[in-house]
């Protein structure tokens, strides 16, 4: 069967988009055999990784520097962000109870010295995943006692009396005593509808301050991509906003655009632009910041 015309033309489109990727966008995905490595393992053992999964263009460098985001409680989202290319639905496959020990089991193969653990969101989970969270962390560190375990998680808004609830999956996550908990703010304000379905910028934010309410020593970390429309004014406002409330650090990189399903770029901020905004945010306070066109929210999280 040949194709539609329109269907010809998505895909003229989306080549244009590809092939118009400024140079600085452009790189090498490291060692093939290093990500061969990860790749072989993980697949082994059914595990996920937001490396994988998101196609994250860091992945061999992160690899090679002994770190790697695991992608906990399945490859299915029950949000639908319009910049996310992680598989979205309603009906998310149960827990695999096995989970923790073979994400434990592939750290200790891997030599791995700083995991991030993240997740899709899971709302039809009675504590929206925050006890998982907890369990792999405390089975990681059974095996592997000298690794450093950053969470990354995401709202925790479900369910009855949500705000009540939020902050007690918050609390849950905390009390495990991660070395770093991040939740992304992903753009600005204005921005937070089309983007980031189902989630508020509010809400996000609030996220954050508990966790310095409940364990001030923990450090704090949010991200955001540039590139679907923000001005220079509101990402520091949003930068400001968040030194508001304590977060300590901050990576900023650049929006690419998974397929034609998803949010167009409106702009690709130039290497200048994106260490002109790193300096604006170390003037503000945030002790760590990684602001560059490739960096995403787990780049070079060890240090």
């Amino acid at each position: 069967m040949t194709e539609t015309k329109s269907f010809q033309t998505a895909k003229s489109q989306f080549a244009r988009e590809n092939l118009s990727l400024p140079s600085w966008l452009k790189r090498s995905i490291g060692k093939a055999s290093e990500i061969s490595t990860v790749q072989k393992i993980i697949k082994k053992r059914g595990i996920h990784t937001i490396c994988e999964e998101g196609r994250c263009p860091n992945r061999g460098e992160c690899y090679a520097n002994k770190t790697a985001t695991f992608l906990l409680m399945g490859q299915t989202c029950t949000r639908a962000c319009a910049f996310c290319q992680v598989e979205k639905g309603q009906a998310p496959m149960a827990l695999d109870p096995k989970e923790p020990h073979k994400v434990a089991e592939a750290v200790s193969l891997l030599g791995l010295r700083y995991v991030v653990l993240t997740s899709v969101a899971r709302d039809d989970l009675a504590d929206g995943g925050a006890g998982w969270f907890v369990k792999v962390m405390f089975t990681v560190r059974e095996s592997n006692p000298d690794t450093q375990i950053e969470v990354l998680t995401p709202d925790f808004w479900s369910g009855k009396k949500k705000e009540v609830a939020q902050k007690s999956r918050v609390a849950t996550v905390v009390a495990a005593n991660p070395t770093c908990y991040n939740h992304n703010l992903e753009t600005v304000k204005r921005l937070q509808a089309p983007v980031r379905r189902g989630a508020k910028y509010d809400r996000s934010l609030r996220v954050l301050q508990w966790v310095k309410e409940l364990n001030p020593t923990i450090p704090t970390k949010s991200g955001l991509m540039l590139g679907l429309g923000e001005t220079k004014e509101e990402i520091i406002t949003t930068m400001k906003d968040l030194r508001a409330i304590a977060v300590d650090r901050l990576t900023m990189g650049q929006y690419m655009r998974p397929s034609l399903a998803h949010l167009p770029v409106a702009k690709y901020w130039t290497p200048g632009e994106f260490t002109e905004l790193g300096e604006i945010a170390r003037s503000l306070g945030f002790s760590h910041v990684r602001s560059a066109p490739l960096v995403r929210s787990s780049y070079h999280a060890g240090e």
